[in-house]
């Protein structure tokens, strides 16, 4: 049963979740597959039938030991894809992840295994999210954002959680990468306003949301 469909069902069920065994609303599901509620009800009874899911009407949904396994081994596929995307095929990091979600699919698990080789096993693609591993483990630390961490200590960029391709480009711009060292100087909740200086170069400002958008670990 593990057709296209089934593959971004469970997925999204896994993402939705943040990787934990928590229950994920139908409403929530259809928003996140952009289809209407009935659509989704009637996939997630045809998951339940094959063991997949565990449906609970008018509470949730959450994966089986199998929907995970099958969702970890897509997520695993799509970050990786990505990687290669971006590290070896050098394209824009903004660009990549429709085609991942065209690849995740395709791609089979020696070769998915050869991947992960050539690109010396990544912990994390591009964005920062991190790649499960071929054992099915995925990180589960949890990070402070720019919007949250603590003031006039030095931190570093992780992961940017919005992967619109509107938002990777102004993060670009701007040098918000995975890696940059920076630290907040100033955060106005009033105003929605927080203010940034990385290692060089002018203070600058970003929006609350945007900076909440952005996870950090205090550098050393």
């Amino acid at each position: 049963m593990a057709t296209i469909a089934v593959e971004n069902y469970l997925k999204h069920v896994l993402l939705l979740s943040e990787g934990a065994d928590e229950l994920v609303s139908m409403g929530a599901l259809a928003t996140s597959l952009a289809v209407v509620p009935g659509t989704v009800t009637t996939m997630i009874k045809a998951l339940a039938d094959e063991g997949l899911v565990d449906h609970q009407p008018r509470h949730g949904v959450r994966l089986t030991t199998e929907g995970r396994r099958m969702a970890l081994n897509v997520l695993r596929k799509h970050r990786l894809v990505e990687t290669f995307l971006v590290n070896v095929l050098k394209m824009d990091w903004s660009k990549v992840h429709e085609e991942a979600e065209r690849l995740e699919h395709a791609i089979s698990d020696e070769v998915l295994d050869r991947l992960d080789a050539l690109l010396g096993h990544p912990q994390a693609d591009p964005h920062g999210d991190p790649i499960p591993s071929r054992q099915g483990k995925l990180s589960a630390q949890i990070y402070a954002t720019l919007a949250t961490c603590a003031a006039e200590r030095p931190q570093r960029i992780v992961r940017i959680t919005e992967q619109s391709e509107e938002f990777l480009q102004f993060a670009e711009q701007n040098g918000l990468q995975p890696g940059t060292a920076l630290r907040v100087v100033d955060r106005n909740i009033t105003a929605g306003v927080v203010t940034l200086r990385k290692s060089s170069g002018r203070p600058f400002a970003l929006s609350v949301v945007a900076a909440g958008k952005i996870l950090v670990e205090q550098d050393r």
